[in-house]
């Protein structure tokens, strides 16, 4: 069985009582709930594993999207892991936290005029280019600046991998990247070498997210060996990187798969590239990663209050929390499933029952949790915490049914510190415009 919470969470009769060495109650009482709360021994950890499991030959970048705020960035920074970004958005804050431009990698199969030109005006280490039209946009911004860029191009190999279909990114039918099997990705790594400010480093795939094993990342390897070797042949050009992406699973609740170990990961990887080259009569290239979800994911823990508990006689019995879809769109989107424990004081807890744990939004879809093993005692004003929401909760929140987001705390050695306050009504409202002539 495996734990979602993290290696600080302390459990005492069957309740959460601290994370990161601070009481959970009290977290509530000082910051309210929802609360996203950060373990920042779990989070630093996992980084550091990373880095240290690929080594200085290869390349660790941290996916934003999974979850960026000032701190994070500022701690991927003190990692000294590389940070993509998918949008201005994203790039702001990277470069507002004072991370060095260098060390960014820029993803997005849409970027707008003003995002490259807010990339090029940084000095962004890497462009992943994902369409020929950004392609020529990117290579007129770099020719009328007279600048060089750096760049990867993104391709499709045709192996899609994950959990569910909305997370599988690359199979042939994506909105992402060029395709191998069309002969688009080779017709762009043309045009990119012939562009006299683009300078081109490697290539990059994406293959899903929630990965168990490495043999989908091999196979990819394979396919992008091969591409750079044709590159070298047509071309005479040597690519020094592959980047093959993130997507390796975490655990949600303790019956699932365990996904293969981050050292195991890297050692296959690194030996499937080394086999892949060699087979091709080409130089090892820099092997680049984009973990997101597994190092963000189990260091976050979400406090809910329980609202209303409804008994349905001979149905079900719901129990309604304090936010919902609005700071955890997973499970409404595609169904994700969490483990849920019951936090603070209260008493032992010996017998169970399964509760539908609702959120309050007034849509019936706004269900965090089905048939959740619970006390059988649950009440109104009960604290629950939700494992393994640092990845994609608050990134995907949202103010539906103009509920305010939640504050995010990161907790560690027995200290809060407050990373992201909590939403008012006011700030709802901060970018309406009232009519002014009726």
């Amino acid at each position: 069985m495996n734990t979602p919470f993290p290696r600080t969470a302390v459990f005492q009769d069957g309740r959460l009582c601290s994370l990161g060495g601070v009481d959970v109650a009290a977290l509530a009482g000082d910051f309210g709930t929802p609360l996203y709360v950060l373990d920042r021994a779990e989070l630093v950890g996992r980084m550091h594993e990373w880095r240290d499991a690929f080594g200085p030959d290869g390349t660790v970048a941290y996916a934003g999207k999974a979850l960026l705020v000032l701190a994070v960035a500022q701690l991927v920074d003190a990692a000294g892991l590389h940070l993509d970004v998918a949008s201005a958005g994203e790039l702001h804050t990277a470069l507002r936290a004072g991370f060095p431009a260098e060390r960014l990698f820029l993803h997005g199969n849409n970027k707008s005029v003003a995002e490259l030109e807010q990339a090029v005006d940084a000095g962004v280490g890497r462009v992943v280019v994902d369409s020929s039209s950004e392609l020529g946009r990117l290579a007129a911004l770099a020719d009328s600046r007279g600048q060089t860029v750096g760049v990867l191009l993104r391709v499709t190999p045709g192996i899609a991998a994950g959990g569910h279909d909305f997370i599988r990114t690359g199979g042939n039918d994506s909105k992402f990247g060029f395709s191998v099997s069309a002969g688009l990705a080779e017709e762009a790594i043309g045009r990119a070498l012939a562009a006299p400010h683009l300078d081109v480093h490697g290539l990059h795939c994406h293959l899903g997210s929630q990965i168990t094993t490495p043999d989908a990342f091999v196979a990819a390897v394979d396919i992008m060996v091969e591409v750079m070797a044709r590159v070298r042949d047509r071309h005479g050009v040597v690519l020094d990187e592959l980047n093959v992406g993130g997507g390796l699973a975490i655990v949600y609740e303790p019956a699932d798969e365990a996904p293969v170990s981050v050292e195991e990961h890297a050692r296959v990887l690194r030996a499937a590239l080394a086999a892949a080259c060699t087979g091709c009569d080409l130089p090892v290239p820099r092997l680049v990663v984009e973990p997101g979800r597994a190092i963000a994911g189990p260091a976050g823990v979400t406090l809910y209050t329980v609202g209303t508990v409804k008994d349905i006689p001979g149905v079900r019995t719901y129990a309604a929390v304090d936010g919902g879809l609005s700071d955890n769109l997973r499970p409404a989107l595609y169904g994700a499933r969490y483990t849920f424990a019951p936090a603070g004081p209260g008493a032992p807890v010996h017998r169970q029952r399964p509760v539908t744990v609702a959120g309050k939004h007034c849509e019936s879809g706004d269900v965090l949790g089905r048939d959740v093993a619970l006390p059988a005692g649950l009440a109104e004003g009960d604290l629950l915490a939700v494992a393994a929401t640092g990845a994609y909760g608050q990134a995907m929140a949202s103010n539906y049914n103009r509920l305010p987001r939640p504050a995010m705390v990161l907790v560690g050695d027995g200290e809060v510190r407050l990373i992201l306050r909590r939403e008012t009504l006011d700030d709802v409202l901060s970018h309406d415009v009232a009519l002014d002539d009726l």
